[in-house]
């Protein structure tokens, strides 16, 4: 075998293996009444997830508001404690560990928030934004800090020579840039992107996901991409997830979900996708009825109470998430 063809395969079997793989998760949220604050009730917003994120690749997840996309990939980097369940991460289980063992995995998983001003301290220049990863995990100091901040402005497109500015004097896809310049400072293996570019214009927004894209190529990185354009989610994303009322209703490769959806959720999602063409209309499936609340979701199937082909055995029954063709998972009894 050739020195080409064993990188070749080294390389496809890195990519098949699992950075993260995420195992009956849940987070709930208690509700307290009373004078004395007596538990009353959960908000189920992770509600038993299981699932897994291969080396190097971008796993989109999508859903509604409220579906709990944002709670999960907090509580999978344990900004959030979970209620149950395991985040393995290169096979080491992230939620018996202390505080000083996680600040030592905080490295490896950083995150991109969705506010590029609110997520950067107005009173620090973004020199210093920067910088402070450096200081905080006491990786250099001095001129050797500042060389470095430099090239990661310049590596996200931002003249090192602005280092000295504040948030303030820089446009919203700038400052995005400066927030994905800080996620990548040490050298992470897993980038979760929380709505990272639903706050920017859309011409900002390419701009923004071709820059992931080429960090990802040049850094090895893996994303856990969270957004609600599915568009964008298509374009950035080798495999997507979608989500309703806490749990994951369906996985596939990308191709697959939006030209076979499984789940009659995410044909509904899909069908109201706007078309870059305007000789093509799809057919939109509207969903009838309210997303029910998480504090008190639905028996059985979720999604029973707005699915067109609900039946009695799904309002009593809750369906597994399980193979409906070669890597494509559903949640439901009847799979389109």
């Amino acid at each position: 075998m050739s020195a080409i063809q064993e990188n070749t395969l080294t390389k496809t079997e890195n990519q098949s293996a699992a950075l993260i793989e995420i195992q009956n998760l849940k987070k709930y949220f208690p509700i307290k009444q009373g004078i004395l604050k007596k538990t009353v009730g959960n908000v189920k917003a992770v509600d038993d997830v299981t699932f897994s994120i291969r080396k190097g690749e971008t796993f989109g997840l999508v859903g509604e508001s409220g579906s709990g996309k944002s709670t999960l990939g907090r509580t999978m980097l344990r900004l959030h404690e979970p209620t149950a369940g395991k985040v393995i991460f290169e096979g080491q289980d992230l939620l018996p560990l202390s505080a000083p063992e996680l600040r030592k995995i905080r490295r490896e998983m950083q995150i991109i928030f969705q506010d590029p001003f609110g997520s950067l301290n107005p009173r620090f220049t973004i020199g210093e934004v920067i910088g402070e990863m450096f200081k905080v995990h006491n990786i250099a100091s001095g001129k050797e800090k500042d060389e470095k901040v430099c090239q990661l402005l310049e590596l996200v497109g931002i003249d090192p020579n602005r280092r000295h500015f504040y948030p303030h004097e820089f446009s919203g896809g700038q400052r995005q840039r400066v927030g994905i310049a800080r996620a990548i400072a040490l050298n992470p293996k897993f980038i979760l992107a929380d709505e990272a570019v639903s706050a920017l214009d859309v011409s900002v927004q390419a701009q923004v996901i071709n820059l992931l894209k080429e960090l990802q190529e040049k850094l090895d990185l893996t994303y856990l991409f969270i957004a609600h354009g599915l568009n964008v989610v298509r374009y950035i994303s080798n495999r997507v997830g979608v989500m309703y009322l806490g749990s994951l209703v369906e996985v596939a490769e990308t191709d697959e979900l939006f030209n076979h959806p499984a789940h009659p959720y995410t044909q509904a999602l899909i069908s109201t996708n706007p078309i870059p063409n305007p000789y093509k209309r799809n057919t939109q499936i509207i969903l009838k009825g309210e997303i029910p609340s998480p504090a008190n979701p639905p028996s059985g199937c979720k999604f029973h109470t707005r699915c067109p082909l609900a039946t009695e055995r799904c309002k009593v029954e809750i369906p597994p998430l399980k193979e409906v063709a070669p890597g494509h998972q559903a949640a439901c009894h009847f799979p389109l």
